[in-house]
């Protein structure tokens, strides 16, 4: 009788902390940082460029998605705060969970970029790379946000996030 009220308690405890850490892996979900600094919503001065490539592939053009846009600006000032380009920052970063919880239409994608001070530039950079090329010319994608953003605690370095969405 001692060892079945030994084991019962066993499993009690156990199940106990399993739920504990159940809720706190739970609690752990994508960090949520508040855009801290100069930061601008580069959707209009990005978009002619993006539809202009689109147009020149054959691919319907994008339009602004408000969403998206907050999306971007939000990820702009998670890098400039934290000081470095970097899709996910922090531990348990999720960029889906960013975008759902942003309310993004997905399927989504995001570019990112840091040091260029024009849309015109950060466009470019994202132009001359493969990847960034490839979700620019998504041809799911009906959506767009950009946005910059400067911190002085990472040197005002501009940090760039174009969201790419299904809106």
């Amino acid at each position: 009788m001692h060892d079945q009220n030994f084991l019962a308690s066993r499993r009690t405890i156990l199940r106990a902390g399993a739920l504990f850490s159940l809720g706190v892996l739970a609690s752990c979900g994508t960090p949520k940082v508040t855009p801290s600094g100069d930061g601008s919503d580069q959707t209009d001065a990005t978009l002619g460029y993006v539809n202009d490539l689109r147009k020149e592939k054959g691919l319907k053009p994008l339009m602004r998605d408000p969403a998206a846009a907050q999306a971007a600006l939000s990820q702009a000032g998670r890098m400039a705060k934290a000081g470095k380009m970097s899709h996910l920052i922090g531990m348990g970063d999720s960029f889906l969970a960013r975008m759902k919880g942003g309310s993004v239409a997905l399927p989504a994608a995001e570019n990112i970029a840091m040091g260029q001070d024009s849309a015109e530039k950060a466009y470019a950079a994202w132009f001359h790379s493969p990847k960034h090329l490839e979700n620019m010319l998504g041809p799911n994608y009906s959506g767009l946000g950009v946005a910059v953003m400067r911190n002085p605690a990472s040197g005002n370095r501009p940090y760039w996030a174009m969201v790419l969405s299904t809106a």
